[in-house]
């Protein structure tokens, strides 16, 4: 079923406007990717400093590497195994992709979204669209069109209600332009399904402040609820105010895919209940859980 909206939202795109968009992983913020001064609204509406890129989003591979100016093997056979999908590959660039969208860097982190939507959003408007995720940054993402609302207001053209998104989470982002290829941000795509792609991977997630840098999510401060987020092991809770335990296999999903659909929706919740603190017990320390364990601990006031 088409979208009530999708012209109306294609329409602002290509006028330059902004249009919240639900992908499988989080809501993103989309403004047209080869508008400078669309993708600058984008940072000036979340509060984003410019030293932190956006993901442009594709509707296909032939689109990807237009706006890659080297398409190494590797990024052909991640994309054929993976897309559509929640991997970003970070490529070189070609110089019609503006300096805003890249934090000024020579690369660009490239995705094709697994949401019907989102590709009929692009489809639509007829270009690559620019998105990080639909809220003020270093908050909680957005899995629900009500939590963009609620955290970006009539700062947003139109917000296209496309129902909860199933992965939760932001998408894993590798990059390309380096030898061997960089984890720069985990994700529900682990580092060993990447390898059996592609051979060896290492990793680095986090960059200095006051840098560019070459992913989003690398910030030591991120995806954080305004209720006081504690990261905990066992039962070492705070003696003192209200506030809620979130412990995996209770009130949270036992197993990581679950979890992580789960996650900002809880946390959104918890937000609003009026707590001191919001303790969650840290999640396995295994591959399967890098992820969750990476938003987690830029989420929390401490461990």
């Amino acid at each position: 079923m088409i979208h009530p909206q999708l012209e109306q939202a294609a329409a602002l795109i290509r006028a330059g406007r902004l249009v919240a968009f639900p992908t499988e992983t989080v809501y993103g913020l989309g403004a047209h990717a080869l508008d400078e001064r669309a993708v600058r609204r984008i940072f000036e509406v979340k509060g984003r400093p410019p030293t932190s890129p956006v993901i442009v989003h594709v509707a296909s591979i032939e689109m990807a590497r237009s706006l890659a100016s080297a398409w190494p093997e590797k990024a052909q056979r991640l994309a054929e195994r993976f897309w559509p999908g929640p991997l970003t590959l970070v490529l070189p660039k070609q110089p019609s992709i503006p300096d805003a969208v890249t934090a000024g860097l020579p690369t660009v982190g490239l995705r094709m979204p697994a949401h019907p939507l989102a590709l009929a959003l692009i489809e639509a408007s007829g270009c690559p669209i620019a998105a990080p995720s639909a809220n003020r940054f270093t908050q909680l993402s957005p899995t629900s069109a009500e939590h963009v609302s609620k955290s970006l207001g009539d700062a947003v053209d139109l917000v296209l209600d496309g129902g909860s998104t199933p992965v939760g989470i932001e998408s894993t982002v590798l990059s390309l332009a380096a030898d061997p290829p960089l984890l720069l941000r985990p994700g529900m795509i682990a580092r060993e399904e990447i390898e059996a792609v592609i051979g060896p991977v290492e990793v680095r997630t986090s960059a200095a402040a006051a840098d560019a840098h070459p992913a989003p999510g690398m910030h030591a401060r991120h995806y954080s609820p305004r209720t006081p987020l504690l990261l905990v092991r066992g039962r070492a809770l705070p003696a003192h105010g209200r506030g809620v335990y979130l412990r995996h296999g209770e009130s949270m999903p036992g197993e990581p895919r679950g979890y992580a659909a789960a996650l900002y929706a809880t946390l959104h919740r918890c937000d609003g209940e009026g707590y001191d603190w919001i303790a969650v017990e840290e999640p396995p320390d295994t591959p399967e859980w890098d992820a969750i364990r990476d938003r987690l601990r830029r989420a929390a006031l401490h461990r």
